[in-house]
């Protein structure tokens, strides 16, 4: 099985359109689901005659029935006959990422796994609760799917039952028995969270009794949710709740602090919106500070970041097409965030924004935005005024977003910088605030 099955269809219904990879017990297509809404799916396919074929068979049975945000939708299964053999599949949701893919690069950031155990505590509860485990955590099984955060579905089984034995130090002591508990996820996830903050799984030697070991490096609290996830006994592991807990405490610091620097409960305002409202509060502070500093008739005032508007379509519409690439001048008052120039001969002058860029995004992505998604990009601007390099600054969490924003920010034109009246390169820092409502751009000069 490979890419030379490209083309083929599968069952009269999935045609293979692009091999996605896969081992000598299965491989993976690309292919089209024509559910209410045709999209972009991945087919799986095991031969019938495989060892544990039986068990896999078992395994999407009981996903079939389920439905949760942060588990992958397993949409149909089957068997057919390909080049003469007969094969298994299964069709399920298309990822665009996981996260084996990004560790080889970097580790994830503090904020980027609190980002990612949330919907991975909550699939593990949803699963635990109907008695069922997902049996093979590890981080190509965590998945991005239309900027969400899922879980793979395919190994889903009966807690306390045989099923198949994983293998790997992802897979709990326990496991060598050939069946599962909820306490095995719990390992899983502590092995993972390991391998996602250092980039490499924690050190283990099954033959001995002891606990693997945690580096000393990994921050709070993930070093104490790592060790206690890691004990050798089933018994001794934290619960989806001691996990919880372990994180909780950081939040009520926060909102104890806030609440302490401004006499007021923060019980009325919903914790997400804490670090907003107070830097609104902040900008409002310095915009007024600023307007009693500066001469009235030589006062700019710092315009708000632009705010493109983006409705979300109607559920029941197809998908819209991409829009146009948005080139616009900014208005004179709204060129640069930067101070005015100064007229002193030989100093060097600030350059200006002489035309932003917005990123193109679909409407499927926008409406999968929870919060904000902040992404900044750092470019150097040449002496003409043109983006010759782009690099990120901070991609953050999600990988569409960050390549559409760098993207956008390529095109970006400047009045360039001057030095001793000689037009001189520059360098900025492009902010993206991508919210369903619209994205707001901040760009700022730095330092060359």
């Amino acid at each position: 099985m490979g890419g030379d099955w490209v083309g083929q269809v599968i069952d009269g219904r999935f045609a293979l359109l692009k091999w996605l990879g896969g081992s000598d017990a299965s491989s993976v297509f690309l292919t089209q689901f024509e559910g209410e809404q045709p999209q972009k799916a991945a087919i799986r396919l095991i031969p019938a005659e495989a060892r544990d074929a039986d068990a896999q068979i078992a395994q999407w049975k009981a996903a079939t029935a389920l439905s949760h945000p942060h588990l992958m939708r397993l949409f149909d299964t089957g068997s057919c006959h390909v080049g003469g053999d007969r094969f298994f599949y299964s069709v399920t949701e298309y990822a665009e990422e996981n996260l084996s893919e990004i560790l080889p690069v970097r580790a994830l950031t503090t904020a980027e796994t609190r980002e990612m155990l949330d919907p991975v505590l909550d699939a593990f509860g949803y699963l635990h609760a109907k008695g069922l485990v997902h049996g093979r955590v590890k981080p190509s099984t965590i998945m991005v799917v239309n900027d969400q955060v899922k879980l793979s579905c395919d190994s889903v089984q009966v807690a306390g039952k045989p099923g198949r034995q994983t293998q790997g130090v992802e897979a709990a002591p326990e496991c060598a028995a050939g069946t599962i508990s909820p306490a095995a996820d719990i390992w899983s996830l502590g092995v993972t969270l390991v391998e996602a903050l250092t980039q490499r799984p924690p050190v283990w030697d099954r033959a001995t009794k002891a606990d693997p070991v945690v580096p000393e490096s990994l921050q709070q609290p993930f070093a104490d949710i790592a060790r206690e996830c890691l004990r050798i006994d089933p018994a001794r592991r934290c619960t989806l709740s001691d996990i919880r807990g372990f994180l909780e405490p950081a939040q009520s610091s926060q909102s104890q602090s806030i609440q302490r620097s401004t006499g007021k409960s923060d019980k009325a305002i919903p914790a997400k919106l804490l670090r907003p409202v107070l830097i609104a509060a902040a900008l409002g502070v310095i915009a007024a500070i600023a307007v009693i500093l500066l001469p009235s008739h030589k006062s700019p005032s710092l315009p708000p970041p632009a705010v493109v508007q983006q409705s979300e379509p109607a559920t029941a519409a197809p998908p819209a097409p991409a829009p146009e690439r948005q080139s616009s001048p900014l208005p004179e008052t709204q060129s640069s965030p930067t101070p005015e120039r100064p007229s002193s001969e030989g100093a060097r002058l600030n350059g200006e924004v002489a035309e932003r860029v917005l990123p193109e995004l679909l409407p499927k992505a926008v409406a999968s935005i929870h919060g904000l998604v902040n992404v900044k990009v750092r470019v150097t601007v040449d002496a003409t005024g043109a983006v010759s390099s782009a690099e990120f600054d901070s991609p953050g969490p999600s990988k569409y977003f960050a390549k559409s924003a760098l993207e956008a920010a390529r095109g970006w034109k400047f009045k360039p910088a001057e030095a001793k009246g000689v037009a001189a390169a520059s360098t900025w820092v492009i902010e993206f605030r991508f919210k369903r409502d619209g994205t707001e751009v901040n760009p700022v000069e730095v330092a060359p």
